[in-house]
């Protein structure tokens, strides 16, 4: 199966990326690590993000499962269940270990939803050290429940993280400023570059000028530094 070029923070943050690219389990893939990435001087300085080459493994062929009799299928190994229940505790009690640490009383909301996906929402007094400047705390400890979550295999769960509606504000602030930059292209003509962000803040982007009839949106850059950039598109400007 063709590989595909994967980037992330850390090598296990990129097999998380490629898992959901490929919509699988990070157990279903073969990887081969072209960097480790560092986190450079200070922190983010000279740092270069971590990159792996990586594909599904490869499914049985079709044929030989066809010539299966009935008692070797019996004999094939059921796929392994997750417990949920079980998922839930590890996540209450890595973000409680964490709270404790910090000093904080939270209360933990967890959902788990048909899409094998986790909504968990943090309810407290001083939320904003948790969310951090401009989501990255919120992100970061995000990152490291999906891997708490993820750890046994499995089913994949694809985690969200909110605290006072802050995802919600959030994209309705980066749909605003999509608009204003894109009006910013079309009266100077010229392409703008945003801010660094995440590949999720970066689809709000793309999807809110998606229709737009005369700019379009592009990704361009290596994590963490990966940005949109707007700019005037010709082609769509020739057709109206």
């Amino acid at each position: 199966m063709e590989k595909i070029e994967v980037t992330g923070k850390t090598v296990e943050e990129a097999l998380i990326n490629a898992a959901l690219q490929l919509e699988t389990s990070s157990d279903n893939l073969e990887y081969e690590v072209i960097e480790k990435g560092s986190n450079g001087l200070f922190g983010f300085i000279n740092s270069k993000p971590a990159k792996i080459l990586v594909s599904k493994k490869q499914e049985e062929n079709a044929e030989i499962i066809e010539e299966i009799t009935v008692e070797e299928t019996e004999e094939v190994k059921p796929e392994k269940v997750v417990d949920k229940g079980a998922v839930e505790d590890k996540i209450r009690k890595f973000l409680n270990d964490i709270f404790k640490t910090m000093d904080l009383e939270v209360t933990i909301e967890i959902s788990f939803n048909d899409d094998e996906s986790i909504d968990i929402n943090l309810i407290g007094g001083d939320m904003g050290v948790l969310i951090g400047k401009r989501g990255q705390t919120l992100d970061s400890l995000q990152y490291l429940i999906s891997l708490v979550a993820n750890k046994e295999g499995g089913k994949y769960f694809r985690v969200k993280l909110d605290t006072e509606n802050y995802r919600e504000r959030r994209k309705a602030t980066l749909e605003s400023l999509a608009k204003n930059i894109a009006y910013k292209v079309k009266r100077t003509r010229r392409p703008v570059s945003l801010e660094p962000m995440n590949p999720y803040e970066r689809r709000i982007i793309h999807s809110a000028l998606q229709n737009d009839k005369y700019v379009s949106t592009k990704s361009e850059g290596e994590e963490p530094f990966r940005h949109v950039v707007v700019y005037l598109d010709k082609e769509k400007n020739s057709r109206y």
